[in-house]
């Protein structure tokens, strides 16, 4: 049959060809082939809802007053990756890191510059009408709902824009209503939902049409502890119903608590992709010693640095103390000489404990800075 004229002419571009081999003839033909190579081949392509082959965005913008220069932002930097049906695969990455563009380019909302993505079988750029109705996508933030309208009318009046049959509504829109722990405040009005609340009517709203994958960028960014509790939990409910997710976050915990794997994406890039168990060994070698600290400076900063046997240190503010993060292999043997750098400040509390996946992350994320800093120097 492939030497046949029957056989229809796939379109050009690896993946785009791979995808459709999957979906014409990868049933009736590779799985009937006695090759094991073309029948692994065959249930790859099938069992991936998403698919990202060196996907790039290049943002180009105009600086300056009277000599206008054009500059070139590259948001994402050829990353690739795929998801498999039913999995809750997470990005996890700082502010300003790529993972809000590339959802969008996912979503079909934001043309790639170079590259390719399949959702379900479907171009993200070529196949947007037969894709849009099969995925739903929420961002972080209150935009989307109207807030004269209470939760159920919100949800009525966006089932019939997307044309969901009445009979189907009558059941789904209650069905949602209680996933998202809404049922007891369906008919007060949106304004008087606190944050929480609106971010959970904006998972419901998008479940309305039973999207086959969905993407979740920081749903949780914003909220008050108890609301992002609510919000991991029905992400858990639909993880637990095999929908495919996609969800962006910058929390550790959060990535740690839901996702099956984990893309860690830095500057555009992605700098490791694995379980969260696995990354977490990338710091297994290492102890992490806390240090709550009074008036910490840039130079103990600096001086903490310096020191041969200390992998990363990070600092994080609070109301009137600094909690000063080191890495380090020496664990609590290296606390004396750690606490000799800060030049008498005031030390309040001294805690030695194991790695997580956010200590993971910053080993990560820090080797890559640096590695680019010893690259950029030797030119």
């Amino acid at each position: 049959m492939f030497c046949s004229d029957e056989f229809i002419r796939p379109p050009r571009g690896t993946i785009e060809a791979m995808s459709f081999i999957a979906r014409y003839y990868a049933p009736s033909i590779f799985m009937r082939c006695g090759c094991d190579a073309k029948r692994r081949m065959a249930n790859f392509l099938m069992n991936n809802a998403i698919q990202v082959t060196n996907l790039r965005r290049v943002y180009k913008s105009y600086v300056g007053v009277f000599r206008r220069k054009l500059k070139e932002v590259e948001a994402v930097k050829g990353i690739s990756f795929e998801v498999a049906a039913g999995e809750l695969f997470g990005i996890l990455g700082p502010n300003g890191a790529g993972k809000t563009t590339t959802v969008k380019m996912l979503t079909t909302l934001l043309l790639p510059t170079s590259g390719t993505a399949t959702i379900l079988g479907h171009d993200v750029v070529r196949d947007v009408s037969a894709l849009r109705p099969r995925i739903g996508f929420i961002f972080g933030g209150e935009r989307g709902l109207y807030w004269r309208l209470s939760g159920m009318d919100n949800l009525k009046y966006f089932s019939s824009l997307y044309q969901i049959d009445p009979a189907v509504q009558a059941k789904r829109i209650p069905y949602l209503l209680e996933l998202v722990g809404l049922k007891e405040r369906a008919n007060e009005k949106v304004e008087g939902y606190s944050r929480g609340m609106k971010q959970r009517l904006h998972i419901a709203r998008t479940l309305l049409n039973d999207p086959e994958v969905m993407f979740l960028d920081e749903p949780s960014i914003g909220l008050d502890p108890v609301a992002a509790r609510d919000i991991r939990r029905v992400v858990r409910d639909l993880r637990d119903e095999k929908k495919t997710i996609l969800l962006t976050t910058h929390y550790m915990f959060e990535a740690d608590e839901l996702c099956k794997r984990i893309a860690v994406i830095n500057k555009g890039e992605i700098v490791a992709l694995d379980t969260p168990a696995n990354l977490k060994r990338v710091v297994q070698d290492l102890s992490v010693v806390e240090l709550e600290v009074k008036m910490f400076t840039p130079d103990a900063l600096e001086r903490l640095k310096g020191l041969p046997f200390v992998d990363a240190v990070t600092v994080q503010e609070r109301e009137q103390n600094s909690l000063v993060i080191v890495q380090s292999p020496r664990g609590a043997e290296a606390v004396s000489e750690l606490l000799a750098q800060l030049n008498g400040a005031t030390v309040q509390k001294v805690t030695v404990r194991e790695p997580t996946l956010e200590d993971a992350y910053v080993r990560l994320v820090e080797g890559m800075d640096e590695t680019k800093k010893e690259g950029a120097g030797s030119k």
